[in-house]
């Protein structure tokens, strides 16, 4: 895939390492010449002084090209900009912005972004689920609000337990994404079988979070 970056801090820098890694191309902008200098020296990827709010500046980065355009600046209005002129401007297909004050996260959802990242958020959830052991945890939404990705621990109780993907009939507009089995990440398969304490990352229409725990859990009436 064609990535295009904008913001170069630690969070931009490593995704754009990690994404390097993956045989991708990755284009990465950040408005600080002398920041710039320094990341460049560690990545294999083209690095762009400019302004990532400036549609010159994206062109330069090769925007025709993008499948994804990511902004994780440390300024949310300056993620959404780019976002947006992403989507609106140049058409690209999938965009992807940090959220750097929780409350923005509906504005960005709002406004098309398609996947808006509040990892305090996300950090909060993952926190909340170890403190309180609640059975389902909603790690993200994206698609103005529409899609929520979800994660549920699976107990020995589950009526899921020892059953194969393909056995098991998901609520509608539902799917299984992974499965975190100790050390492991594991794809599904339709052969593949369910085990007690098994995490759950599935993919579902926000508001069928209870019939989906339902199912794994066993829980609700």
């Amino acid at each position: 895939m064609y990535i295009i970056i904008v913001g170069a801090g630690k969070v931009g820098y490593f995704l754009a390492k990690r994404l390097c890694a993956g045989k991708n191309t990755v284009v990465v902008v950040e408005r600080d010449k002398v920041l710039c200098e320094e990341i460049a020296k560690g990545l294999e990827a083209l690095v762009i002084n400019g302004d990532g709010c400036d549609p010159k500046t994206l062109e330069d980065a090769g925007i025709s090209r993008a499948n994804v355009v990511t902004a994780v600046t440390g300024d949310d209005e300056d993620n959404l900009i780019i976002c947006q002129l992403a989507k609106e401007r140049f058409n690209i297909e999938r965009t992807v912005g940090r959220v750097n004050n929780p409350d923005n996260e509906r504005a960005f959802s709002e406004l098309g972004i398609d996947v808006p990242i509040d990892s305090t958020k996300i950090i909060a959830k993952i926190i909340e689920e170890e403190v309180s052991l609640s059975d389902l945890v909603n790690l993200m939404s994206f698609k103005r609000g529409k899609l929520a990705i979800v994660r549920v621990d699976l107990p020995e109780s589950s009526p899921v337990i020892n059953k194969t993907v393909h056995d098991i009939l998901f609520p509608e507009n539902s799917a299984l994404v992974s499965i975190l089995r100790g050390e492991e990440v594991i794809i599904p398969k339709g052969n593949t079988v369910l085990k007690p304490g098994d995490d759950i990352i599935a993919l579902t229409l926000v508001g069928n979070e209870p019939q989906l725990l339902n199912l794994l859990v066993g829980k609700l009436d």
